[in-house]
């Protein structure tokens, strides 16, 4: 199939492809006249790379994943899992540092609130 079949029947767009491709995420093969073609089989691994995206792992992330998909063995599935585990890690650690944010601007909130009811009061004396 051609790109734009492999796109509509993928949910993403070409540009995605292209930039799969790109990235060494997903490879075709191309026609005498530079057209590229897909089998059936890159329609799956293009939904699989996409859940892989909304899992918030980036591109670079994912070429180190997919020989576990691609040449399955121990060695490379625990490779993936322990490189899924330093994503997590790393999530977590982003997820803990919002929150403390989240909180300091919390905490700035009331501040800014109980200094506008001090205003309010004094102007009302």
């Amino acid at each position: 199939m051609r790109i734009g079949e492999l796109a509509s029947r993928a949910g993403v767009s070409v540009r995605s492809l292209r930039y799969y491709e790109e990235q060494g995420l997903l490879t075709s093969t191309r026609s005498a006249s530079g057209q590229r073609h897909y089998t059936d089989h890159e329609v799956e691994r293009v939904v699989f790379i996409q859940q892989l995206f909304a899992a918030g792992l980036s591109s670079r992330t994912i070429v180190e994943l997919l020989p576990c998909v691609d040449s399955p063995s121990e060695d490379n599935s625990d490779a993936a899992l322990e490189r899924m585990a330093l994503e997590r890690d790393r999530l977590s650690e982003r997820i803990a540092d919002l929150v403390r944010t989240r909180d300091a601007l919390a905490g700035l909130m009331t501040m800014a609130q109980a200094h506008r009811e001090r205003q309010r009061s004094a102007a009302g004396d």
